[in-house]
């Protein structure tokens, strides 16, 4: 019983470590994401502010970044986590890795969904006299909404399943527990509840943001 009761305890913790986790490197992520979606957007040769250096540059970066796998990304960049939190270990190293993660991630899909609007909405709003940052605000972001939100709930989940790493540098969360109390104590209930549990999360996530994709779309 008194196990019971530790488990119970330890899991409701994990729980809300890896909400902790998962909705601040979203956010943060999502943020920083979408202002770099938007400059390799607005540079891009022939776009609203046409700078192809800093297109390169941005674009390189992003490139490079984005297919390492998370593990590899949270240990090459530990001298940077070092520098701004302090630390390389625990729930916010792995929250500032998944952010910057995140962030390279969403800026690709914003930037692809941004080039699926209409080139001839952006001439009407350039013709009226619109500047380039109001056009980007007033016309390019709220026509390109749907699919952006669609593209963050993608995010939402691949966060929830990176976060599922956090226990391999201290950072608690579900796949820690399920591994501490599942796995090795070989109490396959555990589990099995835990891997049940990050399913309903990342169920719950996709319904919220099909729903408000939805909304979007009909506008």
């Amino acid at each position: 019983m008194h196990e019971f009761v530790t488990n119970l305890s330890v899991f409701r913790q994990a729980i809300g470590q890896t909400f902790y986790i998962v909705l601040i490197s979203v956010v943060a992520g999502g943020v920083l994401g979408l202002a770099i979606g938007l400059v390799l957007y607005a540079t891009r040769p022939g776009n609203l502010m046409a700078n192809r250096p800093v297109y390169v540059a941005v674009n390189i970066l992003v490139n490079v970044v984005r297919p390492i796998p998370f593990v590899i990304f949270l240990t090459a960049i530990q001298p940077l986590m070092l520098h701004t939190i302090g630390t390389t270990i625990g729930t916010d190293a792995v929250t500032f890795a998944l952010s910057l993660s995140a962030a390279f991630a969403v800026s690709r899909i914003v930037e692809q969904n941004l080039l699926t609007v209409s080139p001839g909405v952006i001439e009407a709003a350039r013709a009226a006299g619109a500047r380039p940052v109001s056009i980007i605000v007033t016309v390019l972001i709220p026509e390109a909404l749907g699919p952006i939100i669609l593209g963050y709930t993608f995010i939402f989940v691949a966060v929830v399943d990176m976060s599922a790493q956090a226990g391999l540098f201290g950072g608690g969360g579900l796949g820690d527990f399920a591994i501490t109390y599942g796995s090795q104590r070989y109490n396959w209930p555990i589990v099995y509840i835990t891997v049940a549990t990050i399913i309903v999360i990342v169920q719950a996530g996709q319904f919220l943001g099909n729903w408000l994709a939805r909304r979007a779309l009909r506008r």
